[in-house]
């Protein structure tokens, strides 16, 4: 994917975690948390991507050794079992999440992690963001496995019509389908509890009319909704079932039934607001997720930003989205506990600045004050 890298990198070499975990675990440790997500790589357990492509053990010593350490330092493991990485071998062989195949051998994989992991790990996470794996992976082609329709974006192949919500409910069911396995046969002798991380924005409406408010609504669905609308009520939200049609796939009786009610926790991702405005002139040909709820998001207006502006052009500063996520989250589908699995900043890239004002972190630790203070405001 190397294309769809701004610099042409890649991630052969990142931050090395593999071979420097320790002393990762004694820095976190030493800042003085009590826990630490981390995902478990699909392929480094199974490399062909199922259970009859055989097991590399190299990998689950790696995983074993990893829970160890952080629970011999006092540190809560938070895991995460898919964090967009499906495995090449079950693209190639069937198109990963297009194909239902998938959800069988997504459960066999969840399914050796709790067998493996299960008697230390007490916090499973078992997708990350899966709206973002649909909207980037099979509507705009930014993120793996880079598909989308030619008029969206430049992929060698897909459907940003139809693809999207085929994947992302072949995600949901994924999901499902591995809480029902540890439900059934380790919840009661691991006493650990499993979830789903979805990520959401807050959508300010950008006019004070009832259609700017509406589309706010309709983004949040769009987002958060298109998979925690399923795990809440067993479908998805109307207002998708209406713009989308019969390009939105279906849940038999039996699926809706797996999948309502499959999170004993929600993990929520929250960053950042935008304005939202309803879209009234749209194509009738070019379909696409990237217009089906016909919103129009925007960072700013009247040419002032909402927020404070950051190194990331998709990222403002507006603290005051998470309270109002929470309560309106709290409102619409009243979740079991939440756990905001991440928040943060990128700062502006500037090597110019002396490493004792890049160290000095003013904008980071003020975004995370003030976001705290917002979660405090909810919570009372």
């Amino acid at each position: 994917m190397a294309e769809k890298i701004l610099d042409h990198s890649n991630g052969d070499v990142a931050d090395n975690f593999y071979f420097r975990y320790k002393e990762d675990i004694a820095l976190v440790k030493q800042v003085g948390f009590d826990s630490i997500r981390f995902s478990i790589s699909w392929s480094r357990i199974l490399p062909h991507g199922n259970i009859s492509g055989g097991v590399n053990q190299q990998g689950v010593d790696f995983y074993n050794n990893l829970i160890n350490e952080l629970i011999s330092n006092g540190l809560t493991p938070f895991v995460t079992l898919f964090h967009w990485d499906t495995p090449q071998a079950l693209e190639d062989e069937y198109g990963g999440f297009l194909s239902p195949k998938i959800v069988k051998d997504f459960g066999d994989y969840a399914d050796l992690c709790f067998k493996e992991f299960g008697d230390r790990v007490k916090h499973w996470i078992t997708l990350n963001e899966p709206e973002t794996v649909g909207e980037c992976g099979y509507a705009k082609g930014t993120k793996a496995p880079g598909r989308c329709s030619n008029y969206i974006g430049n992929c060698p192949a897909g459907n940003s019509a139809t693809e999207p919500y085929v994947a992302a409910h072949h995600l949901i069911l994924s999901h499902a389908t591995a809480v029902k396995l540890y439900r059934q046969n380790y919840q009661a002798s691991q006493n650990g509890l499993i979830g789903i991380t979805v990520s959401s924005i807050w959508a300010v409406p950008k006019f004070p009319t009832v259609a700017s408010e509406k589309a706010a609504y309709r983004a949040i669905d769009f987002k958060f909704g298109w998979i925690f609308n399923p795990i809440t009520y067993g479908s998805y939200p109307r207002s998708m079932q209406h713009l989308v049609g019969n390009r939105l796939p279906k849940f038999t009786k039996s699926q809706a039934e797996m999948v309502k009610g499959s999170v004993d926790f929600l993990g929520l991702n929250y960053y950042t607001a935008d304005y939202a405005e309803e879209v009234t002139s749209f194509s009738n040909t070019n379909f696409s997720y990237t217009t089906d709820s016909r919103v129009n998001r925007t960072k700013e207006k009247n040419g002032f930003p909402l927020g404070q502006p950051t190194g990331s052009d998709w990222l403002s500063i507006y603290p005051k989205g998470i309270r109002e996520l929470l309560l309106y989250l709290k409102k619409k589908y009243n979740p079991p506990p939440i756990y905001i699995t991440e928040n943060g900043v990128g700062d502006v890239n500037s090597s110019s600045w002396p490493i004792s004002y890049a160290l000095n972190d003013t904008v980071r630790v003020n975004y995370y004050n003030d976001h705290l203070s917002y979660i405090l405001e909810a919570i009372k």
